[in-house]
């Protein structure tokens, strides 16, 4: 492995650093996307017990912010749930655009790591050419074997880089998809607040919150 590396030359060196920052940005998002934490499926079913039972203050509201993205959502809608319908939706959409560029966080940097690291091993191998031919150029024609040789040294960068971005662009796609699916779930959970608490809708979740 060490004996690749080296065959590669300097540009092994971003190669490397692209591939741990993408493998602790997908660990990181696939704990910080766990739908029990973004989520939490019995948790507007226990809100509304509190709002049923007039515990609401704001000390709950504090600590639902704080419990997680959804509950910083239906926190919001909470505080301003005597404003009416219209101002309401305003602030869970406020509070949503907040929670979902939290939700965002590191997939750009993620996708940037998949685009550019196939990228630089494309370059490592231009480079690798160049450096193969000039000497053709000083030295006269070589053997078979030694272009051989050198054509698989100027390869190592490329096979780096896509080693790199394949699991690179599949976890990109996937937490992507991850974060679309939570979002949906999220509204629809702040959609049945407004209309419970507003008057427009039966309470169709008390049990779930019970489980």
């Amino acid at each position: 492995m060490w004996e690749m590396v080296k065959a590669g030359g300097w540009l092994m060196l971003p190669i490397i650093l692209c591939s741990i920052a993408a493998m602790a940005i997908i660990a990181e998002r696939l704990w910080a996307l766990r739908r029990s934490r973004v989520a939490p499926p019995h948790l507007l079913g226990q809100v509304w017990r509190g709002v049923k039972g007039k515990q609401v203050n704001a000390q709950t509201l504090k600590e639902l912010q704080a419990s997680s993205p959804l509950g910083e959502i239906l926190a919001a809608g909470l505080a301003n749930s005597k404003h009416g319908r219209e101002i309401m939706k305003e602030c869970i959409e406020e509070a949503a655009s907040r929670v979902i560029h939290e939700l965002e966080r590191y997939l750009n940097a993620l996708g940037t790591i998949a685009a550019m690291a196939p990228l630089l091993g494309l370059l490592g191998t231009v480079f690798g050419m160049i450096e193969i031919f000039g000497g053709f150029m000083n030295n006269g024609m070589a053997n078979a074997p030694v272009l051989a040789g050198g054509i698989a040294k100027a390869l190592v960068t490329t096979a780096a880089g896509l080693i790199v971005a394949i699991p690179a662009v599949f976890f990109h796609r996937y937490l992507l998809r991850r974060v679309d699916e939570l979002v949906v779930s999220m509204e629809q959970e702040a959609i049945k607040l407004v209309e419970v608490v507003q008057g427009d809708r039966e309470v169709d979740f008390v049990e779930e919150g019970k489980a």
